[in-house]
């Protein structure tokens, strides 16, 4: 096969109608579908960042602290997040080549086996769809921290609502609402780390420099099955590469804006993730009576909201104004996680939809490039919040984080098993991959390790279902796990599909429409500060536009 670049050039830039994907009658295809490249860099950067912070950051982290203490919790998240870096390693590679629609789950599907694109599809819309209503449910439960009488039913109809309105506009408007909702989860994670450092240090109101003192006493290790919680927990905290995947095919210049997104999620696993793991130990010990009465759900009334550690050692060091601002920033942050979660599962499904492994209809998009009907389809897993009205709270966020965690895991095997054969496919097709816009060193051990431990993951983490043997948990632990095997196999049996060859994997794929696209473009790339200091008014002329039309 011929290398790659050599393919720039070809009729693809000829004029193309703009219901197939082009901007106008002039300009080569943003894409080989109706999805339409509008999110600009620091759009991009933002969602790489906000897309990864979630709830569980501020809120579920808990339980992983509660059963096997700080030292346990850092430790797990720093393994969790470098093998999760692996994976990243390999998704980046395959992406920004091909920043496709659907991203992995249609490179799955191309380059491994349909039946395996099928399974990956249908598992990571599930995994997103269930995640949506755990943000509702979660942000409840945080919500609750200022009264107990706010009724549940209406924050469930107003979130979906405003789910709704916001992706039924185009991906700009998503892309918008996000960044500003992604800055507020920044603004947020930095300033419970000045709270950690400055109290540590004795700038609380009894000048306690408490330092490390919790991680002598109670102790840095709970139990042995304590670190195995830890790990767990940072099996459903730790994510990333998936969101940038997702939004690759609505990405302006993916071959630089999409690189530079997956080049920082190293450094945000470190800060976000580890960093968080190794506050949230030092402000609060594992066996607080309040985060052990939360967890073991005897806590009720208001106090009962202050699942966050954060919280809940403001509240023991007697601080009584900031508590309600880290409130107010979470429930922006959990709002901002629950919309990122809608728009991947509508992306998802329109992926699915384009590859036949959903109903044909679904693939029908807005002017504006909007999947309407995946989207109308994807809003019907909010209303599963309404679980709360007869349950409580923190029930439902169990029942969802079980079964949802499994999924995400998942997902990157299934991330790890594509970049195995992708790579088989480049060497037997004797293409070097040193020419591709992001090469993705220590491979392909980092795909082999990657996947093997999400493996051992995957198989392990519901292990306190089975001595002694439950099968309530068991099934809410599995069901994702189980459920894999039978839409692969099923999906195989009846299409008769057949592992993709090495030397016969399609490489070029939509590579073509992607360096046409990028060659429309006549200035370099604009950076995220530039755009930063642009969107603030600092006098800067937008120069980043693409031949004869403005971009918006």
């Amino acid at each position: 096969m011929a290398d790659l670049k050599d393919e720039k050039h070809t009729d693809l830039s000829a004029p193309v109608d703009v219901n197939q994907g082009g901007i106008s009658d002039e300009l080569p295809a943003d894409n080989a579908d109706h999805l339409q490249r509008r999110l600009g860099n620091r759009q991009i950067q933002l969602i790489a960042i906000g897309g990864s912070i979630g709830t569980a950051v501020f809120v579920s982290i808990n339980s992983g602290l509660a059963r096997g203490g700080p030292g346990s919790l850092l430790l797990a998240y720093a393994i969790y997040s470098c093998f999760l870096g692996l994976i990243n390693n390999c998704m980046a590679e395959m992406t920004v080549m091909h920043p496709v629609s659907g991203g992995f789950i249609r490179m799955a599907g191309h380059w491994v086996d349909d039946a395996f694109g099928f399974m990956a599809g249908w598992n990571f819309y599930l995994y997103e769809g269930l995640i949506i209503p755990f943000e509702i449910t979660a942000l409840n439960l945080v919500l609750s921290f200022w009264s107990d009488n706010i009724p549940v039913a209406a924050i469930c109809a107003a979130c979906t609502v405003l789910y709704g309105l916001i992706n039924v506009l185009a991906v700009r408007a998503y892309g918008e609402a996000e960044f500003w909702l992604s800055g507020g989860k920044v603004i947020l994670i930095f300033l419970v780390f000045f709270f950690t450092f400055v109290t540590m240090v004795g700038g609380n109101p009894q000048h306690d420099a408490y330092g490390f003192r919790y991680w002598n006493n109670p102790g840095a290790f709970a139990e042995w099955e304590g670190f195995l919680a830890c790990l767990w927990s940072a099996s459903f905290t730790v994510v990333g590469p998936e969101y940038i995947s997702m939004v690759a095919a609505e990405a302006k210049r993916p071959r630089i804006y999409i690189k530079n997104a997956f080049k920082t999620v190293y450094w945000r696993f470190a800060i976000f993730f580890i960093g968080s793991a190794l506050c949230i130990g030092i402000v609060i010990p594992y066996n607080d009576p309040k985060l052990v009465a939360i967890l073991s759900g005897e806590s009720s009334g208001g106090g009962t909201a202050s699942a966050s550690p954060y919280v809940i050692a403001m509240s023991n060091m007697g601080i009584s104004v900031l508590p309600h601002i880290v409130n107010a920033l979470l429930c922006t942050s959990i709002f901002s996680a629950g919309n990122t979660y809608t728009y991947c599962a509508s992306r998802t499904l329109y992926a699915m939809a384009l590859e036949g492994r959903a109903p044909r209809f679904l693939r029908k998009c807005t002017r504006k490039g909007v999947p309407i009907y995946c989207f109308a389809v994807t809003l019907l897993f909010p209303l599963l919040s309404f679980l709360q009205v007869g349950n409580g709270s923190s029930v439902v966020l169990g029942w969802l984080i079980n079964l949802v965690t499994a999924g995400g895991v998942i997902d990157y095997i299934v991330m790890g098993t594509t970049y195995i054969f992708f790579y088989k496919a480049c060497k037997a097709q004797g293409i070097d991959r040193r020419l591709f816009p992001y090469y993705g060193y220590f491979q392909p051990w980092s795909g082999y390790l990657g996947t093997a431990w999400m493996v051992i993951i995957v198989f392990t983490y519901g292990y306190s279902s089975l001595s002694p043997f439950d099968v309530g948990s068991f099934f809410s632990y599995y069901t994702m796990l189980i459920l894999a095997p039978i839409t692969f196999t099923g999906w195989k049996l009846i299409k008769r599909t057949k592992i993709v060859k090495s030397t016969e994997a399609d490489l070029t794929w939509e590579a073509p429409i992607v360096d046409a696209y990028e060659d429309s473009f006549l200035t370099p790339p604009m950076g995220f500060w530039r755009e930063m200091l642009q969107l603030v008014g600092i006098g800067l002329k937008k120069k980043d536009r693409r031949s004869s039309v403005a971009q918006y």
